[in-house]
């Protein structure tokens, strides 16, 4: 049996969604009931039963983030996006790739674009007893998956950020790890998550790394983000894992770093080396 995790990762109906279309390119996946909610901007899209495409005539990315931001901003203040950021993430399929437009992040998951984050896996390895990690545990208060356990740094890349400026930002504001430690980081893998969320669509890469902490470090969070901090033995967490205690990015990152260690066995994994190649959706 599977992980619920792994079966998270991937539990994404493509017969309840339709693509989302900007420049002739898919950047995302829209669900058929919400469609309903973009006739009121017949300017902005072009709607028929198999697509939504933002309207040929935005055809640089200062008019499509226009474009968009009137529609994000209407759909917001009526609940429709919740967990507002105030944060720019760019609308495009691949990390390195230019992008189409800039829409406020609570938004993505709304159009289902492409989003990247990175998880560090915060490693204590000792001389004379068992590895331990350490890990957090979300506050309440956080727009998605509150009170959840989490890796000890976690966050999405916003635009005009690389990955290593994220993970010394992210590592400071969430765990106050210096960057002198923070730019150890050993990268791991990248999982590919689709799945169907109650506000929308998580298409999202995460870039997975592993970072060495001194035995005598404690993470302090800086920003408000993290409820609490704890070292944990690596079967503990295995075990918060199991029982889905864990979100699920979180997850899949710390397997990740469990497996290339040989933490834990394969056979308790089945099916996640799919979650590390892109979903193939016809």
């Amino acid at each position: 049996m599977s992980l619920p995790c792994i079966v998270a990762a991937r539990r994404f109906d493509r017969t309840s969604h339709v693509p989302f279309v900007i420049d002739g390119e898919r950047v995302g996946w829209i669900r058929a009931g919400d469609v309903p909610l973009l006739t009121r901007w017949p300017d902005v899209f072009e709607i028929d039963a198999e697509r939504v495409t933002l309207a040929p005539l935005y055809n640089t990315v200062d008019l499509r983030s226009a474009a968009l931001g009137s529609v994000i901003g209407a759909l917001a203040a009526e609940g429709r996006i919740p967990g507002w950021r105030d944060e720019t993430y760019a609308i495009r399929n691949a990390f390195d790739a230019p992008p189409l437009a800039y829409i406020e992040r609570a938004a993505s998951r709304f159009f289902g674009t492409m989003t990247y984050a990175v998880h560090l896996n915060g490693v204590v390895e000792y001389a004379d007893s068992a590895p331990q990690l350490w890990i957090a545990r979300r506050s309440d208060t956080k727009a998605t998956d509150p009170g959840m356990l989490d890796n000890v740094v976690a966050g999405g890349i916003g635009w005009g950020f690389s990955l290593a400026e994220t993970i010394v930002k992210e590592c400071w504001e969430e765990s106050g790890i210096p960057e002198e430690i923070a730019s150890r980081a050993v990268a791991g893998r990248t999982a590919h998550v689709l799945q169907s969320l109650p506000e929308g669509t998580q298409a999202e890469q995460i870039f997975i790394y592993d970072l060495a902490l001194p035995e005598d470090f404690a993470p302090r969070n800086q920003d408000g983000e993290v409820g609490e901090h704890r070292l944990a033995r690596i079967e503990d967490v295995a075990q918060a894992i199991e029982e889905g205690a864990m979100t699920v990015d979180a997850s899949l990152a710390t397997l990740d770093c469990l497996l290339r260690r040989r933490w834990i066995d394969e056979d308790a994994c089945v099916g996640i080396d799919a979650l590390f190649a892109p979903p193939v959706i016809d």
